[in-house]
């Protein structure tokens, strides 16, 4: 199982690589969501998870924000490096490969925020979410938000294709976690949960939750 979950992060390089405009160039909406929240409170430096080929980094960089992005793909990394220094966005937006099965590489308290769009329903474990929810946490400061979305159980998607254990299927060659209410509340430990709002994306169309969470 191990195996076919560490192969996943050489399906999306290949994939990034093929289709450098994979989802496009618009900002997605929970980042347009998270950005007026963000603003609304003052947050400045955000660290973003997963942030495939940049399209909610630059849309964050455009507004003002000091953006700290990881990504498991080294070409999605290059990608987003290169779309901001062709649009003058350099000094805002800091790039790096990494695995969010390790620690952070970030010091305790560091971060105003953290946001991330399906990076938590990514082929990763409920015991590594949690590790993750916990090195988010960490790297918060006191009063940090927490912004992601995931794909949920009423999802057309969920329970379809290969079952890879837990709730998560394999469908096109993609795994997916899906969430419950339940493992929301769960990686939610240090958090006061401010809401869990529904919403659907995209032609299937996805069906997914947008949790905001805040640092207790």
């Amino acid at each position: 199982m191990k195996e076919i979950l560490d192969a996943q992060g050489r399906q999306w390089q290949e994939t990034f690589v093929r289709n450098p405009d994979m989802f496009g160039a618009l900002p997605s909406d929970p980042a347009r969501i998270a950005a007026e929240m963000f603003e609304r409170e003052g947050k400045t430096l955000i660290l973003e998870l997963g942030g495939g080929q940049g399209r909610d980094t630059i849309f964050f960089a455009r507004n003002g924000f000091h953006v700290k992005v990881l990504d498991y793909s080294e070409s999605a990394v290059g990608a987003i490096t290169d779309k901001a220094h062709n649009l003058g966005l350099s000094g805002y937006i800091t790039a790096r490969q990494h695995d969010v099965r390790v620690a952070l590489p970030f010091k305790d308290e560091s971060m105003d925020g953290c946001y991330s769009h399906m990076l938590y329903c990514m082929a990763l474990t409920t015991s590594e979410l949690e590790f993750l929810s916990r090195e988010v946490r960490r790297v918060l400061r006191p009063k940090g938000l927490h912004i992601y979305t995931v794909r949920h159980t009423k999802d057309p998607h969920f329970g379809k294709g290969i079952h890879r254990g837990e709730d998560m299927y394999e469908v096109g060659g993609f795994v997916v976690h899906f969430f419950s209410r339940e493992k929301v509340e769960r990686l939610a430990e240090g958090f006061e949960i401010l809401s869990v709002d529904e919403f659907e994306e995209g032609e299937l169309p996805r069906k997914l939750f947008r949790v905001t969470l805040r640092k207790k």
